[in-house]
């Protein structure tokens, strides 16, 4: 790419490594050194045009596609402080064209809504030679677990219709408040997605929403609460902590649906956490065909939360 920080408008044709990406992402993967802030703002103000169209954050770019890029600066301040540092996180598998993580509760897949970085941003530094890392698909900050990452373009668009299909089984271990009563339940509740007057992301229950079906199987339970499989038919936002709210049984140490002064006393006894967990998923290699199991152990602390459970229960 010509450099950017010069006063001139640069035009860019659309290669095939960068088909089907989101114009956003490409922009913030070739500005370097440009806020994001700058960024969604030439967007929306149509400075930035394909095929000498205005386009939204949420265009996909398409092999051939000419992308107009207005002159930029960069600000040192700026820059600084969205310093990005490298780093790794526990492999559970590669090949030259997917990477499957275990990412850490507490660290957001990406940046964002006030948050600079990610584990994908700390992914790129980590790998600068990475030709492409892109998320196949998103975790919750407070989730653990299996996270999908493409090395290759021809992956990435592979794996997306691999979930849009159907041909994914991704299942996660959750611990609930209550004791949950069905060996094997179904829940089919339509989710809609909405933004609270402060900018967060909510999803409530509603007839008009979105399809979203989970099938929950009940692993464990003691005397006020249940450790249940929640298998995802369905890739909603926030799906399995809304519906599991939803029929009153939130998940132990969910800060945004769950039962917050419960929460308080949870933290006191060692769960400072929300209690889910993206176990495993299993599909075939979108390029080979080659079926694919991928887990990830449940975390340490989960497991002493279990362990202390067992031997509350076991005194009683």
């Amino acid at each position: 790419m010509k450099d950017l920080s010069k006063e001139s408008v640069t035009w860019t044709e659309i290669g095939e490594d960068a088909s089907g990406q989101r114009i956003d992402n490409y922009l913030i993967r070739n500005l370097k050194g440009v806020p994001k802030s700058h960024i969604y703002r030439i967007l929306r103000s149509g400075q930035v045009r394909v095929n000498k169209k205005r386009v939204t954050q949420t265009y996909r770019l398409q092999e051939g596609d000419v992308v107009r890029i207005p002159p930029v600066r960069t600000a040192a301040r700026e820059m600084a402080a969205e310093y990005v540092p490298a780093a790794e996180f526990p492999v559970l598998y590669e090949d030259d064209a997917l990477l499957a993580i275990d990412k850490p509760a507490g660290t957001a897949v990406h940046g964002g809504s006030g948050i600079s970085f990610g584990v994908i941003e700390q992914l790129r530094q980590a790998r600068p030679k990475a030709k492409l890392l892109e998320l196949v698909h998103r975790l919750d900050r407070e989730t653990s677990g299996v996270l999908l990452i493409a090395k290759k373009r021809s992956a990435l668009t592979a794996m997306h219709e691999i979930m849009r299909e159907g041909n994914s089984d991704k299942r996660y271990l959750v611990l609930v408040l209550g004791q949950w009563k069905n060996a094997r339940q179904h829940v089919r509740l339509p989710l809609h997605k909405y933004d609270t007057p402060q900018g967060e992301k909510r999803v409530v229950v509603r007839e008009d929403g979105q399809a979203a079906h989970t099938i929950f199987t009940l692993k464990k339970s003691w005397p006020e609460f249940s450790l249940l499989e929640a298998q995802l038919k369905t890739g909603r936002t926030h799906q399995i902590r809304v519906h599991l709210s939803h029929l009153g049984f939130p998940i132990a140490g969910d800060a945004k649906y769950g039962d917050f002064a419960r929460n308080k006393a949870l933290a006191k006894q060692g769960l400072k956490r929300m209690f889910l967990h993206a176990g495993s998923i299993s599909f075939k290699h979108p390029l080979t065909g080659e079926p694919l199991n991928l887990a990830a152990p449940l975390p340490q602390e989960l497991e002493r939360f279990i362990a202390r459970l067992d031997a509350n229960t076991a005194l009683r």
